[in-house]
């Protein structure tokens, strides 16, 4: 079964056509069962790098997390296990043809692939990316928060189209973000 819910917005099947889902769950009724398919699962981009990206499957490439707003933008946070190993420059491929190939499969979803780090401040500063942050100051009392300092100009792309670009850095990080432009950060 696959509800309207789990569509992604805009989209319309043909009787035939093949599509890529992903199984959310299976659920048995009176000897029957029911596989409840989504096109909006983060897991579901996941598995489109995994069969796209060799190093992936192979295991050389990790996917870390992954955080999205389906039809509309995913990040993607990924490490490698050899140093020899560009994980961000493997789920690109060859003139972004890999990327590209995910981004058809998800009706044009914009897609950020991000390194991932070990250290909170250069991994929070690579998920805000497109935006260049200044300053990344981590919250010492042990909650997992940080504030965030980016110069004026480029404040509204930290933010993004009504938060979104801090909201998904923030769910792909697991930190709470707080964005300050250069201009209030002595405030």
């Amino acid at each position: 079964i696959l509800p309207k819910a789990d569509q992604l917005p805009g989209e319309t099947f043909t009787p035939g056509q093949l599509i890529k889902v992903y199984v959310a769950s299976i659920k048995e009724d009176g000897g029957t069962s029911y596989a409840n398919i989504t096109r909006k699962h983060p897991g579901f981009v996941k598995r489109l790098f995994e069969m796209e990206v060799p190093e992936i499957y192979d295991g050389v490439v990790e996917i870390m997390s992954v955080s999205r707003e389906a039809g509309s933008r995913t990040k993607i946070a990924v490490g490698s296990k050899d140093e020899n190993v560009d994980a961000v420059g493997a789920c690109i491929g060859p003139r972004g043809q890999r990327v590209n190939n995910v981004v058809e499969i998800l009706c044009g979803e914009k897609i950020d692939i991000v390194r991932y780090s070990e250290d909170p401040a250069e991994y929070i500063s690579a998920a805000l990316a497109p935006a260049e942050v200044l300053s990344v100051a981590v919250d010492e009392s042990g909650a997992k928060a940080c504030r965030v300092i980016v110069p004026d100009s480029q404040l509204s792309l930290a933010i993004g189209n009504k938060g979104q670009n801090v909201r998904l850095a923030a769910k792909l990080t697991g930190w709470k973000i707080d964005i300050k432009p250069l201009s209030q950060a002595n405030d």
